[in-house]
């Protein structure tokens, strides 16, 4: 991935200005939210943050029903955070399966077992703790899903630069959760979230990245 360096405050203020909304055709544009601070001339899918953001405090319901506290449950361990939702049919799966690609390939058994991949719904009217379950099995049984009320995750998200909207209908009568599409590193070392990757990122970049990031290494 090439590099791109951004102050957090002005990828926060971007996140209000750009949203990305799953398969649908009435999102305003298929960019990630932190899009419009990106610097003339420069492209790629990795974001390195002057000032990394803070882990949310976040608690929620996980896949088994029990309630699970991020900072709590990923403390010193490296993290990838993204807020998606299951029904989504295109940029939600195609992250999630290339981070789970990616780690097979990139990272040895115990590398694996040390990294903490955690989806939160943006949709958790539909998406309850067995739908997030079934359908995350699907690609990776490690990956942890969280699911609880909206508000929650949306405070949550926008404390990381994430704009996330209510799911509604399209002009078709489909729901849509729309929000934005990066993927948050969380350093092990020092728990702050200090890299953005966006939804162009593939199998490959994420091979060439992840074994730096599960070490709190820049990209």
């Amino acid at each position: 991935m090439r590099k791109k360096t951004f102050a957090a405050a002005a990828l926060l203020a971007a996140a209000t200005l750009t949203l990305s909304a799953c398969g649908s055709q009435d999102s305003g544009g298929s960019s990630p939210v932190s899009a419009v601070s990106q610097e003339p001339g420069q492209s790629g899918p990795a974001t390195v943050l002057d000032q990394p953001w803070a882990k949310p405090g976040l608690v929620l319901t996980d896949t088994h029903g029990k309630k699970y506290d991020l900072r709590k449950e990923t403390q010193g361990h490296p993290t990838l955070l993204y807020f998606g939702y299951t029904h989504c049919p295109d940029i939600c799966p195609t992250t999630m399966s290339n981070i789970a690609v990616a780690a097979q390939k990139s990272l040895t058994p115990a590398q694996r077992d040390d990294l903490r991949v955690v989806f939160v719904t943006t949709d958790p009217g539909r998406d309850t703790p067995a739908a997030l379950g079934s359908w995350l099995k699907g690609i990776d049984p490690r990956f942890i899903g969280l699911t609880g009320d909206f508000k929650t995750v949306q405070a949550a998200a926008r404390s990381v630069g994430i704009s996330v909207e209510p799911t509604t209908k399209d002009k078709n009568g489909k729901l849509v959760s729309v929000h934005g599409t990066q993927v948050v590193a969380f350093s092990p070392k020092t728990n702050g979230g200090y890299v953005l990757i966006g939804e162009e990122a593939t199998v490959d970049d994420y091979i060439k990245d992840l074994p730096k990031l599960v070490e709190g290494a820049k990209p």
